[in-house]
């Protein structure tokens, strides 16, 4: 069965809810998921799944230290990601708090290793943003992440 696996960083909880919408979203495909904190995730599981979403709050326009530190740790699997499917998600406390950079940052990253990202015409365009604390309309986004994500991995992993 195809897996995908959601890696997150959380401080206060905001991007943990999203990750666990997503999961959610992916459920609903019928698709094996996996919710994993970045500090307890290993570079080597990253190769376990079909589909890898990752998210973070926004820190001076970027990720978080630990999930940039599992991306710099995964440099050793550089090449085995390739044709896996990617996505990312961001929070921030404020509009304009760089969600949408700290998301095109994990996504060059993704795109690095060779992964296949999916955009979206409708919705968020590049993933999930949550300005505080998710509510209905972010919680929203979240599921339909994880379904298009799910969805996708379903095309590419067969």
């Amino acid at each position: 069965m195809p897996k995908v696996l959601i890696i997150y960083y959380s401080r206060t909880g905001n991007t943990e809810n999203m990750a666990k919408y997503i999961a959610e979203g992916v459920k609903e495909e019928g698709v094996e998921v996996e919710v994993k904190r970045a500090e307890e995730t290993k570079p080597e599981d990253l190769l376990e799944a079909d589909g890898i979403v990752m998210g973070s709050p926004t820190y001076y326009g970027t990720m978080a230290a630990e999930l940039k530190k599992l991306l710099d740790d995964s440099v050793k699997y550089h090449g085995r990601l390739d044709g896996k499917v990617g996505g990312a998600f961001a929070s921030s406390a404020q509009v304009g708090g760089g969600n949408e950079t700290t998301i095109l940052d994990i996504v060059d990253a993704l795109l690095i290793h060779g992964m296949v990202v999916q955009g979206d015409p409708q919705g968020d365009h590049y993933g999930p943003v949550s300005v505080g604390a998710p509510d209905g309309k972010v919680a929203e986004e979240c599921r339909r992440k994880g379904r298009r994500t799910a969805q996708l991995v379903k095309k590419l992993a067969g």
